[in-house]
C-alpha cells in the first residue's frame, strides 16, 4: 500500500488554484481500494419534490472545493497526513431513472466497502443516503447524526415512496439504521400536517429542534447526541440546508432561521472521536446560487467532516501509515 504522501493536495505555490485537474481538494484522482477515505460524487436530483439542480453540486463543490487548504486552521493537523484519500470521480447515473440509479449507487458503494475505505459523499439529493447505507451495510444497523431543517421521515409523495423526503423511513424500515441510535438536528419550518414527525418520535429518534438548539448551544446538544450514539458504527449525513439560506441560499428546499456557518462548522468538530464509517453533504444546488457560496460552504463543510473522520481513524489505527505522519505545511 502507498502512503500518505502519494495522496497530498496539489501546492498552490506550483499550481495555481485556478489551473490543474478539478478535484476534490485537489486531490488526486483514485481508486476506492488505494485510500482509506473515498471523496465520491453522486450527480442525482430524481428524488427532488420542488426545485431541482443538485445534480449539479458535486461538479461545482470540486471547484470551490479549491479553496481548501491543507491544514484545519483550528486544529492545526492535516487529514492527509494522517490518511490516505483521494478523488475516487462520480458514481454513474440515470437521469430518466431513479430505481436504476439507486440500484447501481448500491452496487458502488458495496465495492467500495468491501475495498476497506470509507466514503465521504457529495450529493446529489437526499435520497442518496438511503443506497449508500444499502452499500455500506454490514448487517448491524447503524446509528445516525443527521444536520437537517428537515427529518426527511415521511412515509411518500404522490405515490411514490423514495424520494429526498423518505430517505431515513426506508433505512429505518430496511434495518439499515437504529432509531434509538439516530439524532435529528436543526429541525425547523412550517409543516404540512401536525403528524408530520410522528412517525420519528415514535420510532425512537432524537428530533432536536432549531428553537432547542439555540437555547442550549452546539456543545451541549452535541454532549446529548455523543452520549446517544456512543462508541458503535455511525453514519454521519449533513443537508446543507440546516445552515440558514442567508449563508447557503442554493438549495431546494431553504428554511429560514437556521444555523450560522460557524454553528455548523462547531457541531461537526463535535464529532471526532466518534466511530464515523461514511458521511455525506448533500442538497446543494449551484444553478440557484450563481455566486458560488453554497458551494463553498459545503466544501468547507466537506473538509470539517474529513477532519474528523480522519482523526478517528488515525487514533484507532485503522490505516497502515499512521506512524508515517509528516509534519503539517500549508500550500
Amino acid at each position: 500500500m502507498t502512503g500518505t504522501a502519494d495522496f497530498q493536495p496539489l501546492d498552490s505555490g506550483v499550481v495555481p488554484r485556478f489551473a490543474g485537474p478539478a478535484t476534490f481538494m485537489r486531490l488526486p484522482q483514485a481508486r476506492p481500494d488505494e485510500v482509506d477515505i473515498a471523496l465520491v460524487g453522486i450527480p442525482f436530483d430524481g428524488g427532488t419534490t420542488n426545485r431541482t439542480g443538485t445534480r449539479h453540486g458535486p461538479r461545482e463543490i470540486r471547484n470551490q472545493s479549491s479553496m481548501v487548504r491543507r491544514v484545519h486552521h483550528h486544529s492545526l493537523a492535516s487529514p492527509f497526513d494522517k490518511v490516505r484519500v483521494g478523488d475516487c470521480g462520480d458514481v454513474p447515473v440515470n437521469p430518466l431513472d431513479a430505481g436504476v440509479t439507486l440500484d447501481w449507487i448500491t452496487s458502488f458503494y458495496r465495492q467500495l466497502h468491501a475495498g476497506g475505505a470509507r466514503p465521504l459523499t457529495a450529493g446529489g439529493d437526499h435520497l442518496i443516503s438511503l443506497p449508500i447505507l444499502r452499500g455500506i451495510s454490514d448487517g448491524s444497523p447503524l446509528g445516525m447524526i443527521h444536520f437537517d431543517a428537515h427529518s426527511d421521515t415521511f412515509d411518500e409523495f404522490f405515490g411514490n415512496r423514495y424520494n429526498h423526503a423518505t430517505p431515513f423511513r426506508r433505512a429505518i424500515e430496511e434495518g439499515l439504521l437504529d432509531p434509538k441510535r439516530v439524532v435529528q438536528i436543526g429541525l425547523r419550518g412550517a409543516i404540512s400536517g401536525a403528524s408530520n414527525f410522528d412517525y420519528a418520535r415514535d420510532a425512537g429518534m432524537r428530533l432536536i429542534f432549531i428553537e432547542e438548539f439555540m437555547a442550549r448551544g452546539a456543545d451541549d446538544v452535541m454532549d446529548e447526541a455523543r452520549a446517544i450514539i456512543g462508541t458503535a458504527p455511525t453514519y454521519v449525513s449533513f443537508d446543507i440546508d440546516v445552515i440558514d439560506p442567508a449563508h447557503a441560499p442554493g438549495t431546494g428546499t431553504p428554511e429560514i432561521g437556521g444555523i450560522s456557518t460557524f454553528q455548523a462548522q462547531s457541531l461537526v468538530r463535535r464529532l471526532a472521536g466518534l466511530d464515523i464509517v461514511g458521511a455525506d453533504l448533500v442538497e446543494v444546488s449551484p444553478p440557484l446560487d450563481p455566486t458560488g457560496l453554497t458551494a463553498l460552504t459545503g466544501a468547507t463543510m466537506l473538509f470539517e467532516l474529513l477532519c474528523v473522520m480522519a482523526e478517528g481513524m488515525g487514533r484507532s489505527g485503522d490505516t497502515a501509515d499512521i506512524g508515517n505522519i509528516s509534519a503539517a505545511t500549508t500550500s
